[in-house]
């Protein structure tokens, strides 16, 4: 793994060199869904291309955020499989470009709606379908600029336990993957005054 962490900053590195990032940040843009100022929180360590992944989106994510709407600020964080998800890495990197205008989350949705669609075009046309500027998605996309926001959630995920995906916590705490696990610790927290464990 450590090997795969040095391979990747030396290819942000080279990678950059010779894109116009002009109007494009290094920093993430994506912020959390639900309330964001809300006393608990619900993170996700997650790939774009895991098929447990977009199980979870459908039968965890989305009725977690109807059952508790703004009671929850809901957070991604990415967790590339890039040793068995070949696009994984593309795929985060285009949903960070994407959050830059404001669309991560609907990026994230079309993401698991079409997964089995997932490409290096396929990312470029759910973009246009987003409505987003092409010209900073593309240069966006091209320079690898996220590669180090997303490689920094990966070692924050390690150090966490996170082994695979997808991985939730509450409050910081890691939580099983099923609906009843996630709703009771959401439960114990707020009755806690959300205090972060």
């Amino acid at each position: 793994m450590k090997r795969f962490l040095a391979t990747s900053f030396a290819l942000l590195i080279l990678a950059a060199c010779g894109v116009d990032t002009t109007g494009i940040s290094k920093d993430s843009s994506r912020k959390p869904t639900g309330n964001p100022g809300a006393a608990v929180t619900v993170t996700e360590y997650g790939d774009l291309q895991c098929p447990a992944c977009k199980a979870a989106y459908d039968t965890l994510d989305k009725p977690l955020l109807q059952k508790y709407g703004q009671q929850i600020a809901f957070e991604f964080k990415h967790f590339p499989l890039v040793t068995i998800h070949e696009h994984a890495m593309e795929a985060a990197e285009a949903s960070e470009c994407a959050a830059d205008q404001g669309k991560f989350w609907e990026f994230l949705d079309t993401d698991y709606t079409k997964q089995a669609d997932l490409s290096a075009d396929a990312l470029t046309q759910w973009g246009k379908d987003l409505g987003l500027n092409m010209d900073l998605f593309t240069r966006c996309r091209d320079s690898h600029i996220k590669r180090a926001e997303i490689l920094a959630d990966y070692k924050e995920g390690e150090k966490l336990g996170v082994q695979g995906t997808p991985t939730f916590f509450v409050n910081g705490t890691q939580v099983e993957s099923t609906m009843d696990a996630l709703s009771a610790a959401i439960d114990k927290a707020q009755a806690g005054g959300g205090q972060r464990l």
